[in-house]
């Protein structure tokens, strides 16, 4: 069964314009984008040519300038897609030569299994001349239509639709997700592109951060957890490492003042909620409740040209704070956890034209399903 994902319709609209710039595809591996790309080839009704450079001699620049001459066809704008175009190393140089040279004889998608990879080519040399799309996690909606689950199921074990396949024997199920998935992350998304002091250590942080889903949690505290000696600055970097890899989103608190945002304790969001019963271990505090707010989070962070954050004064709380279509929105996750019921009060006095709206597991799929809309409706 075919799922057309929303960065499938985003893409085809792009490179059906004029002169698009070069669009980069990137999300984190096992999500479908190289299933939904062959998709949109199936939709563009001009001249494409796809091609994979998984099997590539890295050093082969010229197998590039091959496909670009394959692809540049006169006054016809051939639609060309790169596959895994970060295993060919300096790719970007050879790409921005090309494009450089003759802008818009060709209409090009570029995409690969490592974004942290891709971003850090884009970032050196491609600027102006790019778009970036993102392939996220599988959220409830496209999940419940390829293998129909209970919104608490799919909080447990949504996010990879290869893995759904072994729901019926959960060791296999989540040997899959750690070593099939995971660790490829890490090892060849990551570690082979940025060294860290323990790659034992940087896995454990991140077993430890997916057990705070959807919480406020201190630098200090994340460090007193990690079984090394360490500081800080090592947190951060780690925490933007996993967030470069697209598997958690940290927020911050909102406030008017700059500084107060980028000195606040980062809440984490898990953008595939099956990480945190991952590495749930029995006897731990159940914080399934948290999840589903993270769940809410990852949807909002979605949301293309907004800012994501939570907001806090002494007991006083509001789950999100998101500024979107000029309107500023405070979001309240009713899951079932206990809270005080003064936060959103307490912050529409402070921003008197903030517009509450509140999530519960009754209108969940009502929000999932086009959270855009749900906000300004």
């Amino acid at each position: 069964m075919k799922i057309n994902r929303e960065f499938e319709n985003v893409l085809l609209s792009r490179v059906n314009e004029q002169k698009p710039l070069i669009q980069v595809l990137i999300g984190p591996r096992q999500v479908g984008k190289t299933t939904g790309l062959k998709s949109l080839l199936e939709k563009y009704k001009g001249p494409s040519q796809y091609v994979s450079a998984d099997n590539v001699n890295p050093l082969d620049l010229n197998w590039i300038d091959l496909q670009w001459q394959e692809a540049s066809r006169p006054d016809n704008h051939c639609l060309l897609i790169i596959d895994e175009i970060q295993k060919i190393e300096n790719w970007q140089s050879k790409v921005k030569q090309l494009w450089d040279n003759n802008p818009f004889n060709i209409k090009l998608i570029l995409t690969g299994s490592s974004s942290l990879n891709l971003i850090l080519g884009l970032s050196e040399s491609m600027a102006g001349r790019y778009e970036l799309t993102y392939a996220y996690h599988w959220d409830y909606v496209e999940t419940n239509s390829l293998s129909p689950m209970t919104i608490d199921t799919f909080m447990k074990v949504g996010g990879y639709p290869a893995s759904y396949q072994f729901l019926n024997d959960p060791p296999r199920f989540q040997d899959y997700l750690k070593l099939s998935i995971l660790e490829n992350v890490i090892m060849k998304d990551i570690l082979a592109f940025r060294q860290v002091k323990s790659p034992a250590l940087f896995r454990q942080t991140f077993e430890i951060i997916c057990s705070f889903p959807a919480q406020e949690i201190s630098y200090n505290k994340l460090l007193g957890q990690i079984q090394d000696k360490g500081n800080i600055d090592l947190v951060k970097s780690y925490l933007e490492l996993f967030e470069s890899a697209l598997l958690i989103k940290t927020i911050y608190k909102y406030s008017i003042k700059k500084l107060v945002k980028k000195g606040s304790s980062p809440k984490i969001i898990l953008m595939s909620p099956c990480f945190y019963n991952l590495f749930y271990q029995p006897g731990e505090e159940d914080k399934s409740t948290w999840n589903f707010e993270s769940s809410v989070g990852a949807a909002l962070v979605k949301i293309n040209g907004t800012e994501l954050y939570y907001w806090r004064e002494g007991k006083a709380e509001v789950d999100f704070v998101i500024n979107y279509n000029k309107t500023l929105f405070a979001i309240e996750v009713k899951s079932g956890r206990k809270k005080s019921p003064k936060g959103i009060l307490e912050f529409q006095k402070k921003y008197p034209h903030a517009k509450a709206l509140f999530i519960t597991r009754d209108n969940y799929i009502d929000f999932i399903t086009n959270p855009k809309s749900f906000l300004i409706q």
